[in-house]
């Protein structure tokens, strides 16, 4: 997938294509099919299939004070489309001044004039352009005027009947209801970050772990995961403690991930984690050795967990 940061570049070869517009967030089952419309529609056309997105997400621009809410930070979301078979992806800088954009003009300027689209594909609920005046019929009446067409996706749900939503998924991962988001989301939330160095208490307990930062990621339930770490190519069974440590000093909100059997090093590196089920919440020990049975408890917990999860 070849990746634009300015649709004012975008190479000749990548014009008249089929576009997928949205922010995307969580890149869940509904974007996937949009996505995947968006593909069929270009195959059949001979044309290349893309997408425009926004970053940062429009939230981060109107509400900068507001907690962290992303279920899947640029970097996740860059790599979970490329997975996805685009051709291309296009990065539209999202600010004020495009905020203020009539629909009209985002159509006008960006769609014809910068991206020369073919077809449109977009969400049943799609709305753009100030004030989100422009919806998929503001986009159908245009395409009739300026020679693209419009594709608009009907809602996705999953086998329980339930629609696919961001806002529904962000409920389930702060409530740290994260198998419920699994299904959902057709695949375990994950947390992305650099390993940073802590003050290697987990060491001197027994439990070494690598210690992340939230950053954009939407805070989930404090409390200690069953979880995997993807490590040189390979899902590696882990638990994870995520909270501020009422035990000890408080650093913070922090991630710390303790990787079953594994003992290399992993500072500076980039880590994925992806929490497959909760086992309890946050509490307060005693002591150190008390803080430490537990530890070992959780252990043992989580190995059950996932492997209950990898039989079913």
């Amino acid at each position: 997938m070849e990746l634009f940061e300015n649709p004012e570049a975008l190479p000749p070869p990548f014009r008249g294509g089929v576009v997928a517009v949205g922010n995307f967030d969580g890149v869940h089952p509904g974007h996937a099919e949009l996505i995947r419309t968006a593909i069929h529609l270009a195959r059949a056309g001979g044309r290349p299939a893309g997408v425009l997105t926004f970053e940062p997400h429009p939230k981060a621009v109107f509400r900068p004070d507001a907690p962290p809410f992303r279920l899947t930070p640029w970097p996740v979301k860059r790599r979970q489309l490329a997975e996805l078979g685009l051709s291309f992806t296009v990065v539209l800088a999202f600010d004020r001044d495009l905020a203020s954009r009539t629909a009209e003009a985002f159509i006008d300027l960006t769609l014809v004039g910068q991206l020369g689209v073919s077809q449109v594909v977009v969400g049943y609920d799609f709305c753009f352009g100030r004030g989100r005046a422009g919806t998929a019929e503001t986009l159908i009446a245009a395409g009739e005027v300026k020679g693209f067409g419009v594709t608009r996706v009907a809602p996705v749900k999953g086998g329980d009947g339930e629609v696919f939503s961001a806002s529904r998924l962000r409920h389930l991962i702060v409530a740290g209801e994260v198998r419920a988001a699994a299904r959902l989301l057709g695949r375990p939330f994950e947390i992305e970050a650099v390993v940073e160095a802590g003050d290697r208490l987990g060491r001197k307990l027994g439990f070494p772990t690598a210690n992340l930062r939230l950053g954009e990621t939407l805070q989930p339930a404090f409390g200690i995961y069953a979880a995997q770490a993807m490590i040189d190519g390979r899902w590696l069974d882990a638990v994870v403690s995520l909270g501020i440590r009422p035990t000890v000093a408080d650093r913070g909100v922090l991630v710390e991930v303790h990787v079953f059997d594994f003992s290399g090093d992993l500072y500076g590196r980039a880590l994925r984690v992806r929490l497959v089920d909760y086992l309890r919440p946050e509490a307060t020990f005693p002591d150190l050795d008390a803080l430490r049975r537990q530890i070992a408890e959780d252990c043992r917990m989580a190995r059950a967990r996932l492997a209950l999860a990898a039989a079913s």
